[in-house]
């Protein structure tokens, strides 16, 4: 249904910080040139909307659509349209637009682009507040959508708009991607096992939780797990990492995790805890070792990721729920309890029913 060119939508929002998620009614913007209509088939359920909803960030535009991990199909495109056509299956992540003028973007890393559109609770370039994937309906311009292949489950595929092309990125950016060295994955971050996995390299699961060991090596396939906590196991194996990657979103110490790389080492922080991470000068002077930050990944990142996952067979393992269930999901996600990632079913909601 449109109305003045406008597309109807319908969507769960927080109104609040509450953070409560309920039906919700509004409009999409006008198809322009170059736009992509998208039927949302399934929309994943992220740490990154959890903060948002419930404004711990303190950023929080309410009323909030959140959901950036967006897998659809292609319903209309408008005349200028030249990548994709109606019937595609695409994938719609962290951000919906950026300045296409920055250094950032004319580099291809556009997803460091100043005024990058967020999916959800962004500054559209006309001032209007992005609405997220939970909602049947989405429009965005052709050069920020990706395509899904067919090898890969589309409910499976939403989580690697965000969570996959996280830890993809960085992997090939700092040459942790190369066979026989050795990764080490903090906290269950398990679409960074798999890729580590498919690229041969040995990976490592460090865990606060030993409840996880059996997980980590036998459902995960790494290749070892050591416990965060256990100082015997952490001084025996330091200075064994080429890398690390920190998915962890909860508070925790990192110069432990430092030890463990050897000389010259990488660590990419990619979870994004409330409270700030404590750093010494000394745990990084000594050893020459580095820690970067890496946001999402850009357009180019992505379709690379989703074109390697649909090569290697790999999708991110999920629980699949309503809408109606969707704010339990984000209570279990708040206390961790998933395996890996929450899905939504937004196509299979009926939101023209509930909403």
């Amino acid at each position: 249904m449109e109305q003045g060119g406008k597309t109807a939508a319908r969507g769960w929002a927080a109104r609040d910080a509450s953070g409560l998620l309920s039906p919700y009614t509004f409009s999409r913007r006008v198809q322009g040139d170059g736009d992509v209509t998208i039927k949302v088939l399934f929309c994943g359920i992220c740490h990154t909307d959890l903060h948002v909803i419930k404004n711990e960030w303190g950023n929080a535009m309410y009323p909030v659509v959140p959901g950036h991990e967006v897998v659809g199909v292609v319903t209309d495109v408008s005349p200028g349209v030249t990548k994709f056509k109606a019937g595609d299956m695409v994938g719609v992540g962290y951000f919906v637009d950026s300045c296409r003028a920055c250094t950032s973007c004319g580099t291809g890393h556009e997803n460091y682009c100043p005024r990058l559109v967020l999916a959800s609770n962004g500054v559209d370039h006309d001032g209007a507040t992005t609405k997220g994937g939970f909602s049947d309906v989405v429009v965005v311009s052709q050069d920020y959508v990706v395509r899904v292949p067919e090898s890969l489950p589309p409910d499976g595929a939403a989580p690697l708009l965000c969570a996959g092309v996280t830890v993809y990125s960085p992997m090939v950016q700092y040459a942790l991607n190369e066979p026989g060295k050795h990764l080490g994955v903090v906290g269950l971050g398990h679409m960074a096992v798999k890729f580590a996995k498919a690229f041969g390299m040995t990976v490592t699961v460090i865990s606060s939780s030993l409840g996880k060991r059996e997980e980590a090596l036998d459902r995960l396939g790494a290749n070892a797990f050591l416990v965060s906590h256990d100082a015997a196991q952490m001084k025996a194996a330091a200075g064994s990492m080429d890398g690390i990657i920190d998915t962890v979103s909860a508070g925790h110490q990192i110069v432990p995790l430092l030890e463990l790389l050897k000389p010259m080492g990488q660590m990419v922080v990619v979870g994004a805890p409330s409270k700030p991470l404590e750093l010494p000068a000394h745990a990084i002077i000594a050893g020459g070792k580095r820690v970067a930050g890496n946001g999402v990944g850009s357009i180019a990142d992505c379709q690379a990721m989703l074109d390697f996952a649909g090569e290697h067979g790999i999708a991110a393992d999920i629980e699949l729920v309503g809408m109606d269930y969707v704010n339990t999901a984000i209570e279990r996600l708040e206390r961790n309890d998933v395996r890996y990632r929450f899905v939504v079913d937004v196509a299979g909601s009926h939101l023209d029913a509930i909403a």
